[in-house]
């Protein structure tokens, strides 16, 4: 026969509520933009988003295919029009933040009621940008670009370029590359 003690601590740990919290976490996490929104995208095969990257207005971002979307990525696509068009081969390294909406100023009104600026985001394919490169709305980067890590593009980026700093300025130019596919393998 079992002891008193151990009858108790079975009762204990079917009763504990600390046992249940995994699923009230589960039901909770459902909810997070970086889950919520990853039905609305369009992507092509072989792209991958890490878990805890944060997409809002998903139904106004497209993928193409083989990209990569690393840890805690933000893609914020505009409320309304802004979109944010990514390529194939796109590689974002972890932090990337890319906004395509911005607000205007008018004078005598408090910032959250400051009205938006939404633009069209669009990087090329084969781009690959550094970890915590921002991305700010109305550019394009060209196909093969590569931006270094913590560059702020405020300027469309020409075809090959390799840029950094901030803000990001071209520094280089890539050797072209003849072996992307353009459409899906």
């Amino acid at each position: 026969m079992p002891s008193l003690s151990k009858v108790l601590n079975f009762v204990g740990s079917i009763i504990d509520p600390r046992s249940y919290l995994h699923i009230l976490r589960l039901i909770h996490y459902s909810g997070y933009s970086h889950v919520r929104e990853r039905g609305k995208i369009t992507k092509g095969k072989g792209t991958a988003i890490a878990p805890n990257a944060s997409l809002r207005n998903g139904e106004r971002i497209v993928m193409g295919h083989d990209c990569h979307i690393g840890e805690r990525c933000y893609l914020w696509a505009g409320d309304s029009t802004g979109r944010i068009i990514l390529g194939n081969y796109v590689s974002l390294a972890p932090e990337v933040f890319i906004t395509a909406s911005d607000y205007r100023f008018e004078a005598g009104k408090p910032f959250r009621q400051q009205p938006k600026n939404e633009r069209d985001i669009r990087i090329g394919n084969d781009v690959w940008l550094g970890a915590r490169v921002v991305v700010t709305a109305g550019v394009t980067i060209g196909d093969g670009c590569i931006v270094g890590a913590g560059a702020v593009v405020t300027k469309d980026l020409p075809a090959g370029s390799i840029a950094a700093g901030v803000p990001a300025r071209v520094i280089g130019q890539r050797e072209p590359v003849t072996a992307v596919q353009t459409s899906p393998p």
